[in-house]
């Protein structure tokens, strides 16, 4: 069980994530989807863009721990969080924290009684043009977290109820999403042409506020903490594992990434890359060491990937996602026609092929480190509602079973339809 320390502090949150003009999978189970397509694989090796080869820690060097942190005190040292009887989700104000449209957040804390802790990062689309931050949205504040907790908080992983649930005893901290950066922006006072107002990108930094209370609440009693989140969420939480596992040194720290599949230049083309690096200031929150995350051509960010599963190399990394994904595939069609296209689209088999040639040629090394599952159809995010536990894929494989091996045996598999 984890402690509840007497520290009386309201705050509070933010994130974002891009894919995903999202219909969350968080009320019941989203509708699956007929794409059809093979699981051919198309390499995407191209310059600037080829898989990191190298096994050893690039960052630590002999001083390291065995899961790739330093070792030193952790620099996290806030006030801890209120603490609030298991299984009541609670809100908690950040008032420096901000939101895109400048209004304040916070993030939502539900304890449990197990060691566990579970990052979730929200999704819901990201803000790079005027079609794009029209549908995303701006603000998230206590009342919007309560509507959460009436239609989503306890389905799919946050379900306490259901003994076969792997996180059913764990604490989970929720992280809003309202910045349109897929939680890894680092621009205050942003613009985007066409669209008015400064924008807050600051989902990194939101982040980084709340873990200066999150660590010290957890470190000492927790022994396991998975990084997680759907669509932009599931792009953020990739973008900010590296930092939460540095955070808990010497624990399990996994990542499940739902629906945001960071595909290779091929498919996630580099001039819309390098609209995200300009518009969010990505370069400025991917760690400086991972030496092929910054090509010329703007490009690249599938070799973060490598980059963690290298430096964590003993923690366990697992992705899920249909081969037809709706949503994703049309965000990934803004690059189409160098970045000018006027409808976006990318076709569900050329979705799969980058899907495979993620998992084949990206997510393949250090073996035994990254895991995907992926599943037929064209629904969008799985892990919130009913899907968590009916979904199968590869034979009957259940997406419940893969996710409980992923963070109860430290098993990762690749499954496939």
């Amino acid at each position: 069980m984890l402690p509840r320390l007497a520290h009386v502090v309201v705050i509070p949150l933010t994130g974002a994530l891009l894919l995903g003009a999202c219909t969350e999978d968080l009320k019941a189970e989203d509708t699956e989807g007929t794409g059809g397509a093979s699981m051919a694989s198309e390499t995407g090796n191209e310059t600037g863009n080829t898989p990191t080869t190298t096994s050893e820690d690039p960052t630590t060097g002999s001083d390291s721990t065995s899961d790739g942190t330093t070792g030193e005190p952790s620099p996290w040292d806030g006030e801890p969080l209120p603490p609030a009887d298991d299984g009541v989700w609670t809100w908690v104000d950040f008032p420096e924290a901000q939101c895109r449209d400048g209004s304040t957040t916070g993030i939502g804390v539900r304890y449990g009684s197990g060691s566990g802790v579970a990052i979730y990062l929200q999704g819901g689309g990201a803000c790079f043009n005027t079609f794009t931050c029209g549908a995303n949205p701006s603000s998230f504040d206590s009342g919007d977290f309560d509507g959460f907790i009436s239609n989503g908080g306890s389905g799919g992983l946050f379900d306490a109820s259901k003994p076969e649930n792997p996180l059913a005893d764990w604490t989970f901290i929720y992280v809003p999403y309202c910045t349109g950066d897929v939680h890894a922006g680092a621009r205050p006072d942003g613009s985007i042409e066409g669209v008015a107002g400064m924008q807050q990108f600051v989902g990194y930094q939101n982040i980084g506020m709340y873990l200066e209370r999150i660590v010290p609440t957890f470190l000492a009693d927790t022994d396991h903490v998975l990084v997680t989140g759907q669509s932009a969420g599931g792009f953020g939480a990739a973008f900010n594992y590296d930092r939460i596992a540095d955070a808990f040194p010497g624990k399990k720290v996994t990542l499940l990434d739902d629906s945001g599949p960071p595909m290779s230049d091929a498919f996630m083309v580099p001039c819309l890359q390098q609209l995200w690096r300009d518009a969010w200031n990505l370069d400025d929150i991917l760690p400086a060491d991972c030496a092929n995350c910054f090509p010329a051509n703007g490009g690249g960010l599938v070799n973060l990937g490598r980059y963690l599963a290298d430096k964590h190399v003993n923690q366990k990394f697992g992705l899920v996602s249909s081969i037809g994904d709706n949503t994703i595939r049309f965000f990934f069609g803004f690059g189409n026609d160098n970045c000018t296209a006027l409808l976006p689209s990318t076709t569900v088999d050329r979705f799969t092929m980058g899907l495979v040639d993620m998992r084949d040629n990206w997510l393949n090394k250090p073996a035994d480190t990254w895991g995907t599952f992926f599943l037929s159809g064209e629904q969008h995010t799985w892990i919130g509602g009913d899907s968590y536990y009916n979904a199968s894929s590869g034979g009957g494989a259940k997406l419940l079973d893969w996710v409980s091996d992923l963070i109860n045996d430290d098993t990762v598999a690749n499954v496939e339809p």
